[in-house]
């Protein structure tokens, strides 16, 4: 059993910058892969970005690549999401969320086990 907890959202100005943590409690095995993800009113839960425990390889979707840099401490079980240049269009509740038997991509949220309950992140023009 994995329980996330989102921190680090709230109202920033267009072209500002964020950084989202999310800290894991429980026993985070060295196979599990943590991402990120994103929900805005009317639309689909969205892929951001992933980090795999083990190897600290990472993905990005194309819209936040070059902006936006997760990472991971497996010291104190966080993942962090530093994300720069926001823009409206980033405004979305962000979900951190692990991955226990990661055997296909990263990038599918059906294949995440565990949820946190997300954060608000609002960027204003």
């Amino acid at each position: 059993q994995v329980q996330l907890r989102e921190s680090g959202g709230g109202l920033v100005q267009s072209g500002g910058s964020l950084r989202l943590s999310c800290a894991a409690s429980g026993t985070i095995y060295s196979n599990y892969v943590l991402a990120w993800f994103r929900q805005a009113p009317g639309n689909e839960r969205e892929f951001v970005a992933s980090v795999s425990w083990r190897n600290n390889k990472k993905y990005y979707a194309e819209s936040v690549k070059g902006r936006f840099t997760i990472s991971r401490d497996a010291a104190d079980n966080t993942v962090a999401l530093q994300m720069n240049a926001l823009n409206p269009e980033d405004t979305a509740v962000y979900y951190c969320a692990a991955d226990t038997f990661p055997d296909s991509s990263p990038m599918a949220s059906s294949n995440y086990d565990f949820w946190g309950q997300g954060t608000q992140v609002t960027v204003s023009s």
